[in-house]
């Protein structure tokens, strides 16, 4: 009877070491979302990252949609300033250009550009983030306007991000580690500025 249960044991163990194992190497792939771009009412682009707002305005030009809502638009993102001055440096004009300035995470940017989008009519958006980023961000979008009738598609812009060989750089490790945590932290009801600091104290554990 011992020896079953140490067969038993061992092979759960050696399921559990093959599961993690797969799961390490394709967790950078997992936090990639592939969607193609839909006509909408509005493109939503979010702040946080070099090269979103240049892929909103991409978007615009090949005429997905006939406005951007620029969220948290005071955050500097190019040599340009911030995204209201990158959008119009790219040529976007500006009564095509909504803007919000208040939101200090995903959630909040889910959360404050919902009543912008009842305000206006809009049934349907484009959201843009960094690749890495959007898995999450279609978790929390998904939440917060699920019973919004607003139909959402996702898109995110390169940002140098490694997924096939997340562990081989840096700024590929640090970003996985942030985004499963930060995702982990959203599942538990944790969003918000209260996320961040939580995701900073766990980062001096580590150090």
């Amino acid at each position: 009877m011992n020896k079953l249960r140490s067969k038993r044991t061992l092979r759960c163990l050696f399921l559990i070491f093959l599961l993690l194992a797969f799961f390490f190497f394709i967790a950078g792939r997992l936090l990639i979302l592939i969607a193609s771009p839909l006509e909408s009412d509005v493109i939503i682009v979010l702040s946080g990252g070099t090269g979103r707002i240049e892929k909103g305005a991409k978007l615009y030009n090949d005429g997905y949609a006939p406005y951007l809502l620029l969220s948290n638009f005071k955050e500097v993102t190019s040599n340009s300033g911030d995204m209201l001055q990158t959008a119009l440096t790219l040529g976007i004009p500006k009564e095509a250009i909504l803007t919000e300035n208040a939101a200090l995470s995903t959630y909040q940017n889910a959360e404050l550009t919902l009543p912008i989008m009842k305000q206006h009519g809009f049934t349907s958006a484009i959201v843009v983030s960094s690749d890495f980023h959007m898995r999450r961000v279609k978790f929390l979008f998904d939440h917060v306007y699920k019973k919004s009738g607003i139909e959402l598609a996702y898109v995110g812009s390169e940002s140098g991000y490694n997924a096939k060989r997340w562990w081989s750089d840096r700024y590929s490790r640090e970003t996985t580690f942030n985004e499963y945590t930060k995702m982990i932290g959203n599942v538990f009801g944790y969003n918000g500025p209260e996320a961040k600091d939580a995701l900073e104290q766990i980062k001096r554990w580590f150090r």
